[in-house]
């Protein structure tokens, strides 16, 4: 029979050992957990801010690809011979949009398209001798650089 074999209930109670945490421990534990979720959000911190400038950039790239189609859509030489045309709508030719730089992305026809004005779009429009056997005047290159909020590119 154990030495506890004859206490009654209560006495059993008293004798037994308690195990807890002392402050000390506790203090601890809790700066562990603290220093844990403060490198958690700041990871989620991060990679939110990234994912709207991936946002940003895919808006830009879709913009730029916008107005190259138009540029490309258009005829090489000058269908009408008459350079200088004035109004965006009535430029015929590639080589009207060289200079091009619009605050505030805007339409064919010249119009602002108000949910987009945060970018802007410049246009240069160059003769290049990078297609073989094609003189530098019949093949121009267009680069399109569309800016974004807080100068993403």
């Amino acid at each position: 029979m154990s030495p506890r074999a004859h206490l009654p209930l209560r006495a059993a109670v008293r004798t037994s050992r308690h195990r807890g945490l002392t402050l000390v421990e506790l203090v601890i534990a809790i700066a562990i957990i603290a220093a844990g979720v403060t490198a958690v959000l700041a990871a989620y911190a991060a990679v939110a801010t990234r994912s709207a400038d991936a946002m940003v950039r895919q808006q830009a790239v879709a913009i730029a690809e916008s107005y190259l189609e138009e540029i490309s859509l258009k005829a090489f030489a000058d269908p009408d011979g008459v350079e200088g045309e004035t109004a965006r709508s009535g430029w015929d030719d590639v080589d009207d949009y060289a200079g091009l730089t619009d605050v505030g992305v805007r339409d064919q026809a010249g119009a602002a398209i108000a949910s987009l004005s945060a970018y802007t779009v410049t246009v240069a429009v160059t003769a290049t001798t990078a297609l073989t056997g094609v003189p530098s005047g019949s093949a121009p290159r267009i680069d399109v650089t569309v800016t974004g909020p807080q100068g993403v590119q």
